[in-house]
């Protein structure tokens, strides 16, 4: 791969997008290796990845060629703090209850009637042909399975062999998953 040169850093610094395109592009891998072979907890590794692109925005600010080191190196240095610092902050006890909670689910939202309805008929379509699909006494496994009942109180019920339980409950969820 293509070395970053002086002229390219400066060009990046003055606002050239495309020579600020191809030192994030040759450096994506760095931060991406960091952000994924850190223990990330109570951070994502896209956050990851978000933070390791600004230490790389801080070195192409702050990168002196006089000092004689390369600046490949000297990116991946401000990457590779940028993201361990991240995992500091995030680890800290005020995050605690952040990182220990369950996030929410970004499509929280409740269907109108139109949908309900629409959902509603396609459920019992889909029960409609997977009970098509089953014996009687498959539904009726399937149906005290599901309820809780252990496979010798069903045996009881239905007055058959624990052993015919599970076969009827087996053949259902192969059917199932063919279904499926």
């Amino acid at each position: 791969m293509a070395q970053i040169t002086p002229e390219q850093l400066v060009r990046a610094k003055t606002g050239d997008e495309r020579a600020l395109a191809g030192i994030i592009s040759r450096m994506m891998p760095q931060v991406r290796f960091g952000a994924y072979s850190l223990p990330a907890e109570g951070l994502d590794s896209e956050d990851l990845v978000q933070e390791g692109l600004i230490g790389l925005m801080h070195a192409i600010g702050t990168y002196v060629p006089e000092k004689g080191v390369k600046f490949e190196t000297y990116g991946a240095s401000c990457i590779q703090n940028a993201q361990i610092s991240a995992l500091r902050a995030a680890r800290r006890k005020k995050h605690g209850p952040l990182n220990s909670s369950v996030p929410l689910s970004e499509e929280q939202t409740i269907p109108g009637p139109e949908e309900a309805a629409i959902q509603q008929e396609q459920l019992e379509l889909w029960q409609a042909r997977f009970r098509s699909q089953l014996s009687e006494r498959e539904r009726q496994v399937l149906t005290l399975v599901l309820k809780g009942d252990s496979y010798r109180e069903i045996a009881e019920i239905l007055g058959c062999t624990p052993k015919a339980v599970e076969g009827a409950l087996a053949r259902a969820r192969r059917k199932l998953r063919s279904f499926l």
